[in-house]
């Protein structure tokens, strides 16, 4: 958590999230009201931070990690959108401030060590809200285009071979002996992380913590470190004395 997200908690009257979110900074909330819901309720969060917003009520919704990184600060500008609100200090108006935050993807690419130097593109294969046939699309490109491939939701009680067939789909661009770094709960307690191969990988156990990244056709393992060059080598390097 960033100094600024600290300080707007400080700020705020009313906190609103995911209950699972909202445990982790229990002890950041005493004296503030909390407003706790479930999965599949992110809906219900924006429309209650617009309305006590509107009526002038200091108003925090957490995300975890970024909120602009499959989190809360889409839903609720798009909320604001749809209702056709004036975005804005006047009284009559609401003020969105997004505040940035740490990201899934990046704190499990500091534990891999620097899976993500080069370009990647990011996959949620949580087809709740986008078709598979959209997703698995998305993945045979990216793969194609040999970007590392950053992928969100592996697997939930109620999706089971997603993942499975993201590896599927990786191998038609991929040797089977490319790295794979699997990092559950990142910076959090229970903490796991795992490097394995493209080929191995759908025999990983992962859940909804578990963010995967596979890498591109130059990504290599050295020293338990996963790494994907930039290229600084290959141009700059001075023979070594």
């Amino acid at each position: 958590m960033s100094p600024q997200a600290r300080a707007a908690l400080d700020w705020s009257e009313t906190v609103i999230g995911y209950k699972t979110y909202l445990e982790q900074i229990e002890p950041l909330l005493a004296g503030r009201r909390v407003l706790a819901s479930g999965m599949t309720k992110e809906m219900d969060r924006a429309g209650q931070a617009l309305e006590l917003a509107l009526n002038g009520v200091r108003t925090a919704v957490v995300s975890g990690g970024d909120p602009g990184v499959y989190g809360m600060a889409g839903v609720v500008l798009e909320t604001a959108r749809a209702r056709g609100l004036i975005l804005g200090p006047e009284p009559d108006q609401v003020l969105i401030e997004v505040i940035p935050g740490l990201p899934a993807l990046a704190a499990a690419a500091a534990l891999l060590g620097a899976p993500l130097a080069h370009d990647f593109a990011c996959v949620s294969l949580s087809d709740r809200l986008t078709p598979w046939e959209t997703i698995a699309r998305r993945l045979d490109l990216a793969a194609a285009a040999d970007f590392v491939l950053v992928l969100y939701n592996p697997k939930s009680r109620g999706r089971d071979w997603q993942f499975q067939e993201a590896c599927r789909i990786a191998a038609r661009h991929r040797p089977p002996a490319t790295p794979v770094g699997l990092v559950s709960r990142a910076m959090r307690p229970g903490e796991s992380l795992t490097l394995t191969t493209l080929e191995r990988a759908p025999e990983a156990e992962v859940d909804m913590r578990t963010l995967a990244i596979i890498g591109n056709s130059r990504s290599y393992v050295y020293q338990s470190k996963m790494i994907t060059p930039r290229g600084y080598l290959d141009k700059y390097q001075t023979p070594v004395r």
